[in-house]
């Protein structure tokens, strides 16, 4: 050893660093520890970038250095700074912020939220050369990708805390975005959040805007806030939109001024305007079992079948190794799985189904699937509307509220302090 460092001299600690990071990455792939991969950079550290003090109980001795420009230190430290910040963003924890309605009143517009990526397991980049810090485009354009396409690495999430769970709020890439958006790969494609009602092998139904799951009504959380539509009539009395604010009504709109309102209410809200004296009439809207309604948005699957936002289903979602019979009619249901999501050729040739050129009558999923709905049910775009949600686009667990940010009130008032910290069920 003591000829070795002889000879390669300054460059002893690298070439030992590397020979260790190859025996390293080797003993870790033998015992299926994926997680210790991340070791050598904590040896690294101590050995050529003392950017923390390991042995923090030991007073520090101080080594004369030599000095570094001001330019050359402020590079260092930013470069560390985004080395660390995308280590963590990537495989630990990531800010997101609610952008829609589709989650009020359980998760607000203006929430600041951290997503865990080791509730499910932290997906390696697929895309593994990318701008840092930024999603899919780049800071000050419309357009420019932050990305580079032609390195694709396949789907593999390293080993979690657990699986995703009934009404977990999830975060995921938003799996119809290839149809705006094409070229973006999968974990490049915008993020969604949503709760999950329905894991893999469950029954997901809608009975007059009821969610049963297996048969059984969901199970309501204390902190979910499901809202409806609800046409409201009063004697001809006009709500304020002091009042309205006071009981956080934010949706809906006027339909006359004789007093006819279509609002979003929750529980409590729908009780408060049940209160008032002047309201004659408060009615859920619904639409019928096998009413189609024309809209921007289509209902999946599109073919076949008269399911609506209040009556949809029953279907059951797909289980990785679970198979299914196929058909002329319900191969809409189970058409994207396979195409987009599977890698799969499809073809209908007088009304017999091929997969790969070969006659099929079952398919066997190769992952699993999820059912996403928000709980403003009468304003989320959602599964009703796409389908379901592949294992490979899921990002992270919601965990807690860090900033809550009211864009309808002023200065400090801004600031809605109840939620900060708050966890997220």
């Amino acid at each position: 050893m003591k000829k070795l460092k002889e000879l390669l001299g300054k460059s002893f600690k690298v070439v030992i660093f590397i020979l260790f990071t190859i025996l390293w990455s080797l003993f870790v792939y033998l015992i299926d520890g994926e997680w210790l991969y991340f070791f050598p950079l904590i040896v690294g550290d101590v050995l050529f970038w003392e950017t923390i003090n390991w042995q923090f109980w030991k007073k520090k001795e101080k080594k004369k250095k030599k000095e570094k420009s001001e330019i050359k230190s402020w590079f260092n430290a930013i470069l560390f700074a985004v080395v660390a910040a995308t280590i963590l963003r990537t495989f630990l924890i990531e800010a997101y912020t609610i952008p829609t309605s589709s989650m009020e009143k359980s998760l607000l517009i203006g929430d600041f939220l951290f997503v865990s990526k080791v509730s499910y397991g932290p997906r390696v980049p697929m895309t593994p050369i990318a701008f840092p810090l930024v999603h899919h485009t780049l800071p000050f354009t419309k357009k420019t990708p932050a990305y580079l396409k032609w390195i694709q690495l396949n789907h593999y999430r390293m080993k979690g805390l657990g699986d995703v769970e009934r009404n977990d709020c999830v975060v995921f890439n938003y799996p119809a975005d290839d149809a705006l958006h094409p070229e973006r790969p999968i974990d490049k494609k915008e993020n969604y959040i949503k709760r999950c009602v329905g894991i893999p092998g469950d029954v997901i139904e809608i009975k007059n805007t009821d969610l049963y799951v297996n048969g059984e009504p969901q199970t309501i959380t204390k902190k979910m806030r499901n809202q409806f539509r609800y046409f409201v009539k009063t004697d001809g009395t006009l709500f304020s939109e002091r009042t309205l604010n006071k009981y956080n009504i934010y949706e809906g709109q006027i339909l006359s001024r004789n007093g006819d309102y279509e609002l979003i209410l929750n529980d409590e809200s729908l009780a408060a305007i049940k209160r008032f004296t002047y309201v004659k009439k408060v009615e859920k809207i619904v639409i019928d079992k096998g009413v189609k309604v024309n809209s921007p948005e289509l209902i999946f699957p599109e073919d076949n079948f008269n399911w609506n936002l209040d009556n949809f289903g029953p279907i059951k979602i797909p289980q990785a190794g679970s198979q299914v019979d196929i058909s002329a009619d319900n191969v809409e249901l189970y058409k994207r799985i396979i195409e987009t999501y599977e890698n799969n050729k499809l073809e209908i040739i007088d009304g017999e189904i091929y997969i790969n050129d070969k006659l099929a009558s079952t398919y066997t999923f190769k992952m699993d699937y999820y059912w996403m709905m928000g709980d403003n049910r009468h304003n989320s775009l959602d599964s009703r509307y796409w389908g379901f949600v592949p294992e490979d686009h899921v990002v992270g667990k919601a965990l807690f509220i860090w900033m809550s940010w009211d864009k309808n009130k002023n200065g400090i008032n801004k600031i809605r302090w109840n939620r900060l910290f708050n966890a997220i069920h």
